[in-house]
């Protein structure tokens, strides 16, 4: 029996991707059926917003992709792994260094640095069979995403402890001003705050070949030229163009419950491992396979990271 909005399944029930996606909204299967089917154009009609989003300001929405009865089950999960959660604090510039750079002057945005204060569940701490791993990991939603990117296909990253991870920002804690190391990132949102730990982002700040230090520092210094906040909600799904886009989680309130969101990772290419500095930052470690990565990698771009 499939999960309904109402209750998540029983311990003796498998977890399928059915039973955590509105398939009503959503219907995974629809991609493939004929184009008179009310489950095909529902498909692409959530496609087609969400490259709209992609294609405006690099950032695209798909509102209650997951159940309520899922988003419960993913929460608790969340939860009952929280305790490996690497948790740190540490000032940081946009692009994660933490050093003074003497080729910049002092106020110049490379040189501006932030408390970033929050934690990180790495994928090695999921069980086997979970529905994060689950929901993370299916052909059909890979395939959807690589629609909505107008791509040709997608692949799980394969990074051990950053391809499925949860980033908690507990009472009092926040994510600054940062850009991604990678092209796009995807995250559903378990568990908001009560107060603080809104999503914001200035949309394509910088290019390939332009860090855009000017805009940046702007923002850095409190600008909010070009800023948007999302009014996330819980089992909310998140595209997000990050690797262009200045972006951060304001301050999670000191009285507030804490922010949980589910971060699932995906390359263009398999067999990617993430870098070893970033690595190390986000979950106090890296594993054999970061530092043989870190020997044969080439990078795509010049940008500072």
């Amino acid at each position: 029996m499939s999960m309904t909005s109402e209750s998540p399944p029983r311990s003796d029930e498998p977890i399928t991707v059915d039973g955590l996606v509105d398939s009503e909204r959503y219907p995974l299967s629809g991609r493939d059926l004929h184009p008179g089917d009310a489950r095909h154009a529902a498909y692409w009609r959530a496609v087609e917003t969400a490259r709209m989003g992609l294609r405006s300001d690099g950032c695209a929405l798909l509102k209650e992709f997951v159940t309520p009865a899922a988003v419960r089950l993913l929460n608790d999960e969340i939860t009952a792994a929280k305790p490996r959660t690497h948790f740190s604090s540490q000032v940081i510039n946009p692009y994660f260094h933490t050093e003074v750079n003497p080729d910049f002057s002092d106020d110049h945005a490379v040189n501006t640095f932030t408390e970033r204060s929050s934690g990180f569940i790495p994928g090695d701490a999921w069980p086997a069979v979970c529905a994060m791993d689950t929901l993370f990991r299916a052909p059909s939603v890979c395939r959807l995403l690589a629609d909505c990117l107008e791509i040709d296909e997608l692949h799980c990253y394969d990074d051990p402890l950053a391809g499925l991870t949860a980033n908690i920002l507990d009472p009092g804690q926040q994510f600054p001003w940062h850009f991604d190391t990678n092209d796009f990132a995807v995250t559903v949102l378990v568990q908001p705050a009560d107060d603080g730990g809104l999503f914001e982002y200035a949309p394509a700040v910088r290019s390939a070949d332009d860090e855009g230090f000017e805009a940046v520092g702007n923002l850095l210094r409190g600008g909010r030229e070009g800023v948007h906040t999302l009014d996330l909600q819980p089992g909310d799904l998140q595209i997000f163009r990050g690797r262009y886009s200045l972006h951060r989680v304001t301050r999670v309130a000191a009285a507030s419950q804490p922010r949980h969101a589910a971060i699932f990772a995906y390359t263009h290419q398999p067999g990617v491992i993430g870098r070893v500095v970033r690595t190390r930052q986000l979950f106090g470690r890296i594993l054999p396979e970061h530092e043989e990565a870190e020997r044969r990698r080439v990078r795509e771009d010049d940008l500072l990271d």
